[in-house]
């Protein structure tokens, strides 16, 4: 698939361009990632100053939002083009380790959204030569409650019998920790979003992170270079809508 194929798919399915998540929702994100807030963190630390002037700067330049400052409610946008640079990034990056027989691990808190998305990658991984981090059993998560588990290749957290959408960073050291306790090594990749991404990265791990508009904390990694690329995108859409993508990336992997 081209780019411009897959860039007339993102905006016809509001993946990219005008999107649903509403500007408020966007600047009010920012304010509470810097306030550290649990859930706006993303498990994300600050290594370097930022303020909410150069965190917008960095979601405009980085994301797309619209650069006007004085657009505070309504319909905010995302970079098709910078979406479809960022892919082609992960792609490369999960086309190298696939053939380099390395071990990949992906993980998501957007189980309704991306899951899917990162299923498809996983097992076109694996079928490649991947190792797909594996571990039959369910790894608690203390504090927080619930457990790690694997659906089809992709980590989740579960908890009062779902999987339920998370921000949160504990999932993701919950399991990093069950597998250092366990004498194993680290992933040589982590494919994730939200928290699980912004976990892996502060650990030094290397991660390409997915990300909506509404979630700073995973740019802000990028800028830091804790986190290799963050694809922006809309992360919650039908899953079906994100088949284009799906064929997009596993093409430039050379998985398809």
């Amino acid at each position: 698939m081209d780019r411009t194929t897959l860039a007339h798919a993102l905006e016809a399915a509001r993946i990219t361009g005008e999107v649903g998540t509403p500007r408020e929702n966007n600047l009010s994100h920012i304010h509470r990632f810097l306030a550290q807030e649990k859930q706006f963190d993303f498990g994300v630390e600050l290594t370097r100053d930022w303020d909410y002037d150069s965190v917008f700067a960095l979601m405009v330049d980085r994301c797309g939002l619209r650069p006007e400052t004085d657009f505070v409610e309504g319909v905010d946008t995302i970079s098709t083009q910078r979406c479809i640079d960022a892919l082609e990034r992960v792609a490369v990056a999960i086309g190298e380790v696939t053939r380099a027989g390395g071990e990949i691990l992906f993980a998501t808190g957007h189980p309704a959204g991306l899951l899917p998305v990162h299923m498809a990658i996983a097992a076109a991984a694996d079928a490649g030569g991947a190792t797909i981090m594996h571990q039959a059993n369910a790894v608690p998560v203390p504090g927080l409650g619930g457990d790690c588990r694997q659906i089809n290749r992709v980590w989740t957290w579960h908890q009062h019998g779902g999987t339920p959408h998370t921000h949160l960073a504990e999932p993701m050291h919950a399991l990093l920790d069950d597998i250092t306790c366990r004498g194993g090594a680290a992933p040589d990749l982590i494919v994730a979003d939200h928290g699980w991404a912004g976990a892996a990265s502060t650990r030094g791990l290397r991660t390409l992170g997915y990300a909506d508009c509404n979630d700073p904390a995973l740019f802000v990694a990028e800028a830091q270079r804790a986190i290799e690329v963050t694809v922006p995108l809309d992360d919650d859409v039908v899953p079906y809508l994100y088949e284009p993508l799906i064929d997009f990336v596993l093409d430039k992997a050379g998985l398809s």
